[in-house]
């Protein structure tokens, strides 16, 4: 039993990881971002890669070895529609995430990004509704485990 809760832990963390790092990104967005503003995003962006791959590999753990065991899961509808949200989030996340990486030309001679508007209205909007749909999949997560919908 304490290699589910550890399991557990680690998805847990590598959830909140996701949560911040988005979170973090949304508020540190600017029109024009400072070097220093701009490899925080750089290296947020790496921790939210790590997190959603952790959330991955030990969520699919849980799924086929831990826990309910993976008739339950594979039953449940919000089950499907939290992989669906997670799927979509990471979709909305790879502009934001190509951006930041080619912000790195300038970032590696210790200049400021040159941001356009559009891009910049872009990303904010992007990272809302990553943080709109993390709350769907709050919801989702909380059906899924009590059964509800099967």
């Amino acid at each position: 039993m304490t290699i589910n809760a550890l399991f557990a832990a680690a998805h847990f963390i590598a959830v909140f990881g996701i949560v911040a790092t988005i979170f973090f990104e949304w508020m540190t967005i600017s029109p024009t971002p400072s070097y220093i503003e701009a490899r925080r995003l750089q290296l947020c962006d790496r921790w939210y890669g790590l997190s959603a791959v952790v959330i991955l590999v030990v969520g699919f753990a849980r799924v086929f070895h831990f826990e309910k065991g993976k008739e339950f899961y594979f039953a449940n509808p919000f089950f499907h529609a939290k992989l669906g949200l997670f799927v979509l989030i990471g979709l909305l996340s790879i502009y934001p995430t190509v951006r930041f990486i080619k912000w790195g030309a300038q970032t590696k001679q210790g200049l400021p990004p040159v941001v356009t508007q559009h891009e910049y209205k872009t990303i904010k909007a992007l990272l809302s509704v990553q943080l709109v749909l993390l709350i769907g999949m709050a919801f989702c997560a909380s059906f899924m485990a009590r059964g509800i919908g099967m």
